[in-house]
């Protein structure tokens, strides 16, 4: 804690972002209480059963709920032929409803979930009359959510008037008390933070369906080494910005970034932009995801073989499944040609799928087997490079 003032807080929502966010802030010594609608355990703070009991007394209340989208738009199928949705906040309408009958003018409620554009002020505004809401959204990644909140590339805080105040200082005096390394605070209005925290995510769509393309040309075309391609971008810091995402393989996944750009197409037809870029980036992610799917569909058919994909999850060692691009391949092979697909198993002779990056370059599997490797990494007379045909 250093010299840092103990805080008392309270969470609601103990799921997968705010249980390990309230587990940082008890363990940097602040009073920590949450709540849940599920049983859920308090690895190093209290859990109580009830939203009023979370606020009594606290100073900051963070509110790390869902806001979900139909389970057809989580990214592990097709969504760009579907009428484009915004999320539901029936979740924090009713919420902060509630907070009315316990809060009072000098306690702060901070939301944490991800919302459209223009929904704070839309849809939340009318509910807060007697505390204070800032919006607070986070950008972290599931499997590494202690990390990233302690480490964070930027804060983001909105506030309805785009200004500093002693809420904010607090919530400021909050995270300097977690950090473990120096924090960039961007504070704006309401639609400010809504705007970065999802167009940053759409920015790391957009810029995983580019470099994914130059695998596609690569494979089509041939005489075209992916990986000096998108290493020579990389390196372009003056205008590209940075070399995160710019490694060809699978594409887009986890329960944030398909959901966000769906959302976004909603935000774009319901605005009437005149153009949908959020379906364009969509799109490509889906054929791409097409296009492994017919190489391996065409290894299956010409080798009689089965084909397995190893790395069914979103991301290596996170057991999450929403939006997963090996899902969606497997989908993608079942409506071209009503193949099963198998998921994690080494023990049959097939095609193999890399789906995860580094996890498998090592792994033995049984002779005769054909192993498709995305990311072009692994080592092995067994192995075919997808995006780099000489």
């Amino acid at each position: 804690m250093g010299n840092y003032k103990q805080m008392n807080i309270g969470f609601i929502g103990l799921g997968k972002l705010g249980k390990d966010v309230a587990n940082v802030m008890s363990q940097a010594g602040h009073d920590v209480i949450g709540y849940d609608i599920k049983n859920v355990e308090g690895t190093n703070f209290q859990v109580t059963d009830s939203i009023q009991n979370v606020c009594r007394n606290r100073e900051i209340i963070f509110i790390a709920v869902p806001t979900p989208h139909h389970s057809d738009y989580d990214g592990s199928k097709p969504t760009s032929n579907l009428e484009p949705k915004d999320f539901s906040y029936s979740i924090i309408d009713e919420i902060l409803l509630e907070l009315t009958n316990y809060l009072y003018e000098d306690q702060v409620v901070v939301l944490i979930s991800t919302v459209l554009p223009g929904t704070i002020r839309k849809e939340f505004r009318s509910w807060i009359q007697n505390y204070n809401l800032i919006y607070n959204p986070y950008l972290i990644a599931m499997g590494t959510v202690e990390y990233d909140v302690k480490n964070p590339e930027m804060v983001i805080i909105g506030t309805n008037d785009g200004k500093e105040n002693e809420f904010t200082d607090k919530l400021k005096n909050l995270y300097d008390s977690i950090k473990e390394t120096d924090l960039r605070y961007e504070i704006g209005t309401y639609e400010d933070a809504e705007c970065i925290k999802i167009f940053y995510n759409t920015f790391i769509s957009t810029k995983i369906s580019l470099v994914n393309m130059i695998q596609d040309v690569a494979e089509k075309m041939g005489n075209i080494n992916t990986d000096l391609v998108t290493e020579a971008l990389a390196k372009s810091e003056k205008r590209i910005v940075s070399s995160m995402y710019m490694k060809a393989g699978m594409g887009d996944g986890g329960s944030c970034h398909p959901r966000d750009n769906i959302a976004l197409r909603y935000l774009s037809k319901n605005l009437r932009l005149g153009y949908d870029l959020f379906g364009t980036i969509m799109n490509a992610r889906e054929m791409q995801a097409k296009n492994i799917a017919q190489k391996l569909i065409s290894l299956s058919d010409k080798h009689q073989l089965p084909i397995i994909i190893m790395g069914k999850s979103y991301k290596p060692d996170v057991e999450i499944y929403d939006g997963s691009y090996s899902i969606l391949i497997s989908n993608m092979i079942k409506e071209l040609n009503n193949k099963s697909v198998i998921f994690d198993n080494t023990s049959l002779v097939g095609v193999y799928l890399l789906g995860h990056r580094f996890k498998y370059n090592n792994t033995v599997f049984p002779n005769g087997s054909i192993v498709l490797d995305p990311w072009r990494e692994r080592i092995n007379n067994d192995t075919i490079y997808y995006g780099k045909k000489f």
